[in-house]
C-alpha cells in the first residue's frame, strides 16, 4: 500500500503498488538528533487569512487554544501558506518523514481487500496490514530525497491470522499469498511535482514541470491533506507469459489518500515530524497472486493508517512475521538507490509464472 510522492491534481501520474502511512519518528541508535532543521515562514496570503478566519469563525475558545499552542513553541509558528510551494515541500517532508537528521518514521495501515465484478455486490475478500520505514534526507538545494520500504502481509477475516494460503472464493481454488515487499520506493521531494516513476521503462510519461502546489484544507482546527493519483501503463505481467497472474497487457490503477494533521502541528517549528492519521483507498488489477486467469473484474482497497511510535505498537503476529521474514524492514533505508519498483513489478522479479489451468 504504499502512502504514497505528491501529484499533480493537472496530471495523472503515480505509482502502483505503494503506500505511504501514518509515521511516527524513530532516532537511528548512535546518531545525532537535530531538531533545528529550518522550515519556510512563507506569510500566509489575504486570501487564505481569510479562508482560515471563516473556517475557525474567530471564535474564542479557538482563538484562546491557538494562542497557547502558539506560546507552548516560544511564541514562534510556521503561518499556513497552501499557495507557497516552498511550504509545500516543507511541509509534505515533515508529514513523510522527519527532517530531523538521524531520524526515520515507521507507519502502519490496516483494511480489507474487495472483489469488484459486474452484475454483483461488492464481495470482502481478506484483510491487510501495512507495516513501513520512511526516511527523508535534505539535499543541498533544500530538496528532500524520501527512502521509503514497506510491506504488505494479507489476513483472514475469519481468524485475522496473516495468511500463506488462501482458498480463492471467486475459483475454488487454493493458492498461494505473496507478501508485498517493496525496497526501495523512492522519489524526491522538491518545490516541483516530481517526475512519475519509471517502473524500470514502463512508465514513459513526462510531465512539465509544475509547482508543487498540493490540495490543503481547514477543517476547524485540522489540516486535511488529499492525494488523489491515477495511472495508465503496461504490465510488467505480460499476459503471454503469465496467463494466470496477468490482468492484461496494460494496469490500471489509482490510489486516493486523505491526511488529517492538527493545525497546532503544522505551525509549530519544533515538530520536524507531522503526526498524522488518515484513510487510503486503492483500485488495482486482481493480485496476481490470485490466479485469476485474466478474467473480468478488479481489487478494491479501503484502508485506515495511524501513527505508531515503535515497531511493538503494530500488532503482535505483523511484528512477528517482520521480525521473522523481513528484519530488514525494522528500519528504513539510509541512500538512495535504484530501481524504485511497484509490487506488481516486483512480482515479475521474484515470481515464477504457474503452468496453465488445466481444461476439465
Amino acid at each position: 500500500m504504499a502512502v504514497r510522492r505528491p501529484v499533480d491534481p493537472h496530471r495523472m501520474a503515480r505509482r502502483a503498488g505503494s503506500v505511504r502511512l501514518a509515521t511516527q519518528s524513530t532516532t537511528d541508535p548512535g546518531k545525532p538528533t537535530d531538531m533545528s532543521t529550518p522550515i519556510s515562514r512563507s506569510r500566509l496570503s489575504r486570501r487564505h487569512a481569510l479562508q482560515a478566519g471563516a473556517a475557525l469563525g474567530f471564535a474564542a475558545a479557538a482563538g484562546a487554544t491557538q494562542a497557547a499552542a502558539t506560546q507552548g513553541h516560544g511564541g514562534r509558528s510556521i503561518p499556513l501558506a497552501f499557495n507557497d510551494p516552498i511550504w509545500n515541500r516543507e511541509t509534505r517532508a515533515r508529514l513523510e518523514g522527519d527532517t530531523a537528521p538521524g531520524r526515520f518514521v515507521h507507519g502502519y495501515a490496516t483494511g480489507i481487500v474487495h472483489a469488484v465484478r459486474s452484475g454483483e455486490a461488492v464481495k470482502p475478500l481478506f484483510g491487510f496490514e501495512v507495516f513501513s520505514g520512511i526516511r527523508v534526507l535534505r539535499q543541498p538545494d533544500g530538496s528532500y530525497q524520501r527512502l521509503c520500504r514497506e510491506l504488505i502481509f494479507y489476513k483472514d477475516l475469519k481468524s485475522g491470522e496473516l495468511m500463506d494460503q488462501w482458498d480463492n472464493v471467486l475459483t475454488g481454488e487454493r493458492v498461494k499469498v505473496v507478501d508485498v515487499a517493496n525496497d526501495p520506493f523512492n522519489y524526491i521531494i522538491s518545490e516541483y511535482f516530481p517526475d512519475p516513476p519509471s517502473y524500470g521503462g514502463l512508465n514513459k510519461d513526462k510531465p512539465p514541470k509544475r509547482p508543487l502546489l498540493l490540495k490543503w484544507d481547514l477543517l476547524g482546527d485540522i489540516v486535511s491533506h488529499d492525494s488523489d493519483i491515477h495511472l495508465y501503463y503496461p504490465n510488467a505481467l505480460n499476459p503471454a507469459k503469465w496467463p494466470r497472474e496477468s490482468s492484461g497487457p496494460m494496469n490500471q490503477v489509482s490510489e486516493l489518500f486523505r491526511y488529517f494533521m492538527r493545525r497546532e502541528d503544522v505551525e509549530n517549528p519544533e515538530l520536524t515530524h507531522l503526526p498524522h492519521s488518515g484513510v487510503w483507498a486503492r483500485i488495482t488489477p486482481w493480485l496476481p497472486w490470485m490466479l485469476m486467469d485474466g478474467a473480468p473484474g478488479y481489487i478494491y482497497y479501503m484502508g485506515k493508517f495511524s501513527s505508531i511510535k515503535t515497531p511493538d505498537m503494530a500488532p503482535a503476529n505483523v511484528l512477528k512475521r517482520v521480525e521473522e521474514r523481513w528484519p530488514l524492514y525494522l528500519t528504513a533505508p539510509e541512500k538512495w538507490v535504484d530501481p524504485s519498483l511497484s509490487s506488481l513489478e516486483n512480482y515479475a522479479r521474484t515470481q515464477q509464472p504457474q503452468p496453465p489451468k488445466q481444461k476439465t
